[in-house]
């Protein structure tokens, strides 16, 4: 009886059947690190609402301010769901409120993408970094309040403005961490696109804004909430309408149950949208095996 050896598996096949338990093992931590981040952002959102809720009633108490002029939770709560006329607060509040997200968007895109393009300008010339970084600066240092009445004189009252008062809040912020995510690729891959006859250009396409990617995606997350006070800033100071509009409305006319109810919304909004940024970024990072670098 003869011995019969089993013919040994071609190179192909051999590879590929030892780099598969490598491979489940990638998408298991992938998974994993996905599952940890979701569970994270969302216990952080609910701890945030609670402390939320605590500094609110805890500062009416604390400060001694009038039941007349300070709302807590329970007069938020009447005014919207309890009063006869509770229906008609509601959809006055969302109506106010889809008009201050419309602003925000236009204040949101307006600066990031000014942002974006700036700080690749910045990585593709230093010389420019050096011209427009002060200019920059001083746009953040002056209130938008001193440079309102210039704004509106020259764009009138119009979404121009708010794109540019929504646009000032974010671009700032927005440009220094775009600007430190394209400076933190490793010098070494950028020697070596130099290397193999890589221009400027390809440099930055290929190594910089890929490296960038979790401050870009830190960049989106804090200029949510910015692009949010931006749009409430043009709207007192220039176009109306919105509940940056109605709010001076609600002082005059010492509504102040619909004040708070204004405050209440505008703050979960961007709670929400805060969180559901922070939460789409820690899901990327995490997928793409960057959770450290969040």
């Amino acid at each position: 009886m003869t011995d019969t050896l089993a013919a040994p598996l071609p190179p192909t096949v051999a590879r590929a059947a030892s780099s598969a338990p490598l491979d489940v093992s990638i998408k298991q931590e992938a998974r994993k690190a996905t599952l940890r981040a979701v569970g994270s952002s969302l216990l952080t959102f609910g701890l945030t609402i609670v402390a939320v809720v605590v500094l609110w009633v805890g500062a009416l108490w604390v400060f001694n301010v009038s039941p007349y002029v300070g709302k807590g939770p329970v007069d938020v709560w009447n005014y919207l769901f309890a009063l006869p006329a509770s229906d008609a607060n509601r959809a006055q509040m969302f109506s106010q409120l889809w008009v201050t997200l419309g602003h925000s968007a236009v204040g949101f895109f307006a600066g990031l993408v000014v942002a974006l393009l700036v700080a690749m300008i910045f990585q593709l010339s230093r010389g420019a970094e050096h011209a427009l970084m002060p200019l920059a600066m001083l746009l953040r240092s002056v209130p938008l309040v001193a440079m309102a009445p210039v704004i509106i004189l020259i764009f009138g009252r119009d979404f121009a403005s708010v794109a540019v008062i929504g646009g000032i809040v974010v671009l700032f912020p927005a440009l220094v961490n775009i600007v430190f995510g394209l400076k933190s690729a490793p010098p070494q891959m950028n020697d070596l696109v130099s290397v193999y006859g890589g221009s400027s250009w390809t440099t930055l396409r290929k190594v910089a804004l890929p490296s960038a990617l979790p401050s870009l995606l830190a960049a989106v997350r804090i200029s949510v909430p910015g692009a949010i006070t931006g749009a409430l800033l043009a709207e007192w100071l220039a176009v109306g309408g919105g509940i940056g509009g109605a709010v001076g409305g609600y002082i005059a006319a010492a509504q102040f149950s619909a004040l708070w109810t204004a405050v209440v919304f505008v703050t979960a909004t961007a709670l929400i949208l805060y969180n559901l940024v922070q939460l789409l970024e820690a899901v990327v990072l995490a997928r793409m095996g960057m959770a450290d670098r969040a």
